[in-house]
């Protein structure tokens, strides 16, 4: 009984000390979710693209760098041809910054 009780408080130390996991993007290429939140990516749904006027109607989560909270909204995209091929529902990553007043996506790729 005793060796349990060393082995779960030893685990439970364990996992109360270890430090933040650095996640690196799969060998295969592209990112898992978790690793695309701590580089700064988001995870999103198209719901509507707008490749005349640049623009993408996004459903995201928490965009952390513009304290943002999840929510459906427009944004413009920095380089029009980042919305070739993209279509309603698809799963994106993507990356937003404020740029003169506009929410612009600076990256965006398919989510795994």
């Amino acid at each position: 009984m005793t060796t349990r009780i060393i082995a779960i408080l030893f685990v439970a130390f364990a996992f109360a000390f270890a430090g933040p996991v650095a996640l690196a993007p799969p060998a295969a290429g592209g990112w898992s979710i978790a690793a695309a939140a701590e580089n700064g990516m988001t995870q999103g749904e198209v719901r509507r693209v707008d490749a005349g006027q640049g623009k993408i109607t996004i459903r995201h989560g928490e965009i952390r760098n513009l304290q943002m909270p999840p929510m459906t909204m427009v944004f413009k995209v920095r380089d029009p041809a980042m919305l070739d091929g993209v279509k309603k529902g698809d799963r994106i990553l993507f990356r937003a910054l404020q740029e003169n007043g506009d929410l612009v996506i600076t990256e965006m790729r398919p989510a795994p």
